[in-house]
């Protein structure tokens, strides 16, 4: 027993070494072969992912201008824009020229000036657009008011029925006389001001800067 037991422990000294040994050789040499590139090694091909050409990308052509007689947009104040339309007699389909905040001679159409009314957010950050109050249900409408087409824009205000003829807003072709006027440049202070719920200083005098229109350079 005492022989046995000593035969096992030399064997296990001496042999645990010659294994790990036999184990390290055959990670190399199995794969690799018995040389020192690999080149009789028996590996897997090698399949490589395809890869497609990109296609290069490309920035759309900047656009700018409406025809061959104007340039780009026009940058003015939106009530400039408002006493420009109004003092050429309010126009619908006809464009009115005004003049921008660069000095730059535009025209607009009244399709321009409805973007005033029918966009959020324009008069100042968060503003709703005045076609939120002022819409086609003139019998639940602010100030029974339809500033949403231009036909309810010409019936004007406190209208007694969607048929009835109201006060006129635009002073008759007279910005100065007009309601739109009025109620714009009233106090940012005062409760009543335009856009409804305007903060103090809100916007400059004049209303903010938007783009519409388009420059004109001939006759």
């Amino acid at each position: 027993m005492k022989r046995d037991f000593k035969f096992w422990m030399l064997l296990l000294l001496f042999g645990m070494p010659l294994l790990f040994l036999a184990f390290i050789a055959g990670l190399y040499f199995i794969p690799c072969g018995f040389n020192n590139d690999c080149s009789q090694a028996a590996l897997p091909e090698i399949i490589h992912t395809p890869i497609p050409t990109l296609i290069p990308a490309a920035m759309p052509v900047a656009q700018t201008g409406g025809g061959g007689s104007g340039g780009g947009k026009c940058a003015v104040q939106a009530m400039t824009a408002l006493e420009a339309w109004i003092n050429a007699g309010y126009p619908e389909s006809e464009p009115f020229q005004f003049t921008d905040s660069n000095g730059a001679s535009c025209q607009a159409t009244f399709a321009d000036i409805q973007v005033l009314f029918n966009e959020g957010n324009l008069w100042y950050a968060g503003a709703p657009a005045c076609i939120t109050c002022h819409h086609s249900n003139v019998a639940a409408a602010s100030a029974n008011m339809d500033l949403s087409s231009y036909a309810g824009i010409l019936a004007g205000s406190r209208r007694a029925s969607p048929d009835a003829k109201g006060n006129d807003i635009l002073g008759g072709g007279v910005w100065a006389q007009s309601k739109l006027n009025e109620v714009l440049n009233l106090p940012s202070g005062n409760a009543l001001a335009m856009p409804l719920g305007r903060p103090p200083a809100a916007f400059p005098p004049g209303g903010p800067i938007v783009l519409l229109g388009q420059q004109v350079t001939g006759p």
